[in-house]
């Protein structure tokens, strides 16, 4: 798919502006022969990364005590905080993280790779947010940290932070905020005039953040940072070794080993725009926002799911009537045809209370193109409705039921494949709504399970 242009709404971020990507890439070559690995070598890396953390901590809320690490991205972030909260409590023998179900999943990924237990808790039904007082109630004895999200992916909504950060302030428990997605664009857009609830560290009780700067900063992938209160809080998160024959190897990060180009690449770009070039990036992707979020509101059998705060928005389809309590069309198949009209637009599964719905990543290059896109995903629900709905074989379905993902086998998976109509030699279908309909079909456990086998056909030499 389209990398620029804003037909992609998903995994890219478009500035729209000319020149800024060969500015990035520029400074990305000049210093990707550079090594990260020590910052006594490359002493230009040191101070592009300070240059970089303070940049965050400006933007965030933070003080002359905030200090931070730059990553790989949101995911190693949050790997980092969670890993920094495990060792700062190495008293806590079965140490756990609270987590509202809506979390990115970076943070059950970090709970599995350190041993650290994670505790979901469900968000209110209809906003999505996290409940502060469940929230509380499942903080005890063994938890090392709490999670909140500005936004949370899935449907664009900022958690009562304040409320979540003073609960576990009053437990002596570490809160930290998963801003990657939105810590760039909330202040921007705070300052805009948007009702932004509190969420960095001018709220009582937050003592981490994570940003990624190759999302609203509009940086080369892949940066992000991850920013700590104070610096006893990091100190978790490094890594030393000397009871070796080599050189004492220290690390900040999980990577060792690092190119300093997306570091300077971020560095160059941040400059480069500017506290005002942001402001009018951000005033660009709220009016494309707001102006998406109306339109879909004005197709029929459509809407938007909560109240989103930043610049995602997710929607479903509308019951037909009180019949089925179903929508008339299927959105799997509007996702299908949108592609067919050159967009990309993100299909996301039902979880709880949230339905199957299309996820939007809003950027400012859709400044200018909602109208294209919205006459597009008009002709795209019609055609899904003309279309009737994706049927899955009664026998395979029952197929699906009788399978264990613990005990899924190579031979299981080629026939689930071919029972879907797929050569099961990782080649997609140019339509994935039958193939989305046979996963929505699977509970979650083990739609991973099958999921990790087809991406075992993708990954071969080769193919």
């Amino acid at each position: 798919m389209p990398t620029h242009g804003g037909r992609t709404l998903a995994y890219v971020y478009d500035s729209g502006r000319r020149g800024l990507d060969e500015l990035g890439m520029a400074a990305y070559a000049l210093a990707s022969p550079a090594n990260g690995l020590d910052p006594t070598a490359f002493p230009s890396l040191l101070r592009m990364e300070n240059d970089v953390v303070a940049a965050a901590a400006g933007l965030l809320g933070g003080t002359t005590a905030t200090v931070g690490s730059v990553t790989s991205g949101g995911t190693e972030s949050c790997l980092l905080a969670v890993l920094a909260a495990r060792e700062g409590r190495r008293d806590v023998a079965a140490p756990a993280v609270v987590l509202p179900a809506t979390a990115h999943a970076a943070f059950r990924k970090a709970a599995h790779l350190f041993g650290v237990r994670a505790v979901e808790v469900p968000v209110d039904p209809v906003t999505f947010r996290a409940d502060p007082a469940a929230m509380a109630a499942a903080i005890d004895e063994h938890t090392v940290l709490v999670v909140a999200s500005a936004p949370s992916y899935a449907h664009g909504v900022v958690d009562p932070v304040g409320e979540i950060a003073a609960a576990a302030a009053a437990r002596g428990v570490r809160m930290h905020v998963d801003a990657c997605i939105g810590g760039w664009v909330l202040p921007y857009l705070r300052r805009l005039g948007a009702a932004v609830p509190p969420f960095d560290f001018s709220v009582p009780g937050v003592t981490s953040i994570s940003v990624d700067l190759h999302k609203y900063a509009y940086c080369p992938k892949g940066v992000s940072v991850l920013l700590h209160a104070d610096p006893a809080l990091r100190g978790g998160h490094y890594f030393a070794s000397a009871d070796w024959p080599g050189y004492t190897m220290l690390n900040t990060t999980i990577q060792s080993t690092k190119s300093g180009g997306p570091l300077a690449a971020a560095w160059a770009v941040l400059r480069h725009v500017g506290d005002d070039g942001y402001l009018r990036l951000a005033r660009d992707t709220r009016a494309a926002t707001a102006a998406l979020r109306e339109g879909i509101g004005r197709i029929a059998g459509l809407r938007v799911l909560g109240d989103p705060d930043a610049t995602l928005l997710a929607f479903t389809g509308e019951p037909a009537g009180p019949a089925t309590g179903e929508p008339d069309f299927d959105l799997f198949t509007v996702a299908d045809e949108m592609r067919a009209r050159g967009w990309y637009v993100q299909p996301q599964f039902a979880h709880r209370s949230s339905p199957v719905n299309l996820h939007l990543t809003v950027t400012a290059a859709n400044r200018g193109g909602e109208d294209a896109f919205l006459t597009d995903l008009a002709a795209a629900v019609r055609a899904a409705r003309a279309a009737g709905p994706v049927a899955v074989a009664p026998e395979l379905v029952a197929a699906i039921g009788a399978l264990d993902p613990d005990t899924l086998t190579a031979e299981q998976f080629e026939g689930l494949l071919a029972g879907a109509g797929l050569a099961g030699d990782g080649a997609l279908p140019e339509r994935m709504a039958p193939v989305n309909a046979l996963l929505a079909a699977a509970p979650a456990r083990l739609r991973e399970r099958v999921l990790l086998e087809f991406l075992g056909l993708l990954y071969r030499p080769g193919s």
